[in-house]
């Protein structure tokens, strides 16, 4: 069964609806590239992906181990590459871990682990260089 489908409504704008929910988001191509940014581009998807799975992963790892990470955030920095062909260089991903109570170096470490190792971090291009930095505070 298909997981999206994707159509082109003409000025480099897409719309791709999540087929099981039905569920819509738009692109469009960057300023940089003709577009006119006034959505995600499908880079800034790729890279924002890799966000999203890391912390789903983590709050997979959270929920059997009955810490909380609600209110934790991350901010993703998208660099493209300056040489053709165009394409993501590198991905910065901060994140700001939020817990209840204070977590040990060790336990940290651990979600650290399974961040760097989320299905999208293990399926981009190892060209791509990603960075993840942590702050850990306690809300």
């Amino acid at each position: 069964m298909p997981t999206s489908k994707i159509i082109y409504l003409g000025g480099l704008r897409t719309q791709a609806t999540h087929l099981q929910s039905n569920e819509s988001i738009l692109t469009d191509a960057p300023v940089d590239n003709n577009g006119k940014g006034e959505a995600f581009s499908p880079t800034d998807l790729a890279a924002t992906s890799l966000g999203n799975c890391a912390i789903t992963i983590m709050g997979i790892m959270a929920n059997r181990e009955g810490v909380e990470f609600n209110g934790s955030e991350i901010e993703v920095t998208k660099i493209m590459s300056n040489d053709a062909p165009r394409r993501i260089a590198k991905v910065i991903v901060d994140f700001t871990m939020k817990t209840p109570n204070a977590l040990s170096e060790d336990i940290q470490a651990k979600y650290v682990r399974a961040a760097h190792t989320c299905p999208v971090s293990l399926s981009l291009h190892p060209d791509i260089e990603q960075v993840f930095n942590f702050k850990w505070t306690v809300s």
